[in-house]
């Protein structure tokens, strides 16, 4: 099958896929797994920072992707996806889709307090309004999120990416039990528990201080002399995701492995991580890891062929859900 949809992707030139700055190698990878060149493009800051896209190929008639995750930097990566969109759509494309691996102010999807903004329906709104027909995300902070777009979103997962690397481990299944660093985890890691032979779920049970800083309270679940995989969408200041390994290790974890999509890492996430915890910290290629910030436990899968055979069958018009069936 893959032989015939490279095939295929060579001759089709109605479909095209340009790359914005922010995660040029996994938009590579994307390209390969398609049989594609990216598309020419031409992205440049001007001395007071504002952004200039200029699409250096015709797009007009053709179905386009807009590779670009909404990482750190986010407001200067949103912004030039949102620039990318609107020179897209004045250059006649047929359909514009913004890929998106990983999704800036999604955390920010609902009020938990007086006078908040929902910065998730606003991201939404600007995305459609600067033209986009559709958009394709990985592992979302929340699926409620899809909710704010008035486009159809087509929500992949990197579950089965990570879950193949761990079946390629020489440990028993009967050995793991998955964690979910926080209640509002726990759809998520049973979900994982369930692909991952069925295995045992705990959850550990954090109080929130303030942004970015957690206190572990307790752990419900028995971890005694299993292989802990905490399972989250993200690691942002890795406090959570720490706090609540050290907490396994009390309980008696043998080992303790860290499993996430979106491997933010702010700052002092690395030190925390590498400070002997984890085994190994599993994360995927949607957001690029700076070299200075790699450490001997990290290891990064590529979500290059998830993405890239979704964004065939979008342009195909066949099913997106098959993929995880």
């Amino acid at each position: 099958m893959q032989d015939v949809m490279l095939q295929d992707s060579r001759t089709d030139t109605r479909l095209k896929i340009f790359s914005g700055t922010a995660n040029p190698q996994l938009s590579q990878e994307i390209a390969c797994y398609l049989g594609l060149e990216l598309g020419k493009i031409k992205i440049k800051r001007f001395a007071d920072g504002e952004i200039y896209v200029q699409l250096q190929e015709s797009v007009r008639g053709c179905d386009v992707f807009l590779l670009q995750p909404t990482c750190p930097p986010a407001n200067e990566n949103l912004m030039e996806l949102l620039i990318m969109i609107d020179a897209c759509r004045r250059a006649s494309a047929k359909n514009i889709t913004a890929v998106i691996p990983y999704f800036g102010y999604a955390r920010a999807d609902r009020k938990t307090q007086g006078r908040e903004s929902i910065a998730a329906k606003l991201m939404a709104n600007l995305i459609t309004e600067a033209g986009a027909n559709r958009v394709l995300a990985l592992d979302l902070h929340s699926g409620q999120s899809m909710g704010y777009f008035d486009i159809p979103v087509d929500h992949v997962y990197g579950q089965p990416v990570i879950l193949d690397y761990l079946a390629s481990k020489i440990i028993s299944a009967d050995d793991f039990v998955v964690v979910s660093p926080d209640v509002g985890g726990v759809a998520r890691a049973r979900a994982f528990a369930k692909k991952l032979s069925d295995a045992p779920l705990a959850i550990v049970d954090k109080r929130r201080q303030d942004h970015n800083m957690s206190e572990v309270m307790n752990l419900i679940g028995d971890v005694r002399g299993k292989v802990a995989v905490m399972v989250d969408d993200m690691i942002d200041t890795a406090g959570t995701i720490t706090n609540g390994a050290a907490l396994l290790h009390k309980e008696g974890a043998r080992e303790v492995y860290a499993c996430c999509t979106h491997g933010v890492f702010s700052p002092p996430a690395i030190e925390r991580l590498s400070g002997g915890l984890f085994q190994e910290v599993i994360i995927t290629n949607t957001i690029p890891v700076r070299e200075e910030s790699y450490f001997p436990q990290l290891t990064i899968l590529s979500v290059a062929n998830l993405l890239g055979e979704t964004i065939w069958r979008v342009h195909d018009d066949s099913s997106v859900s098959s993929i995880f069936r």
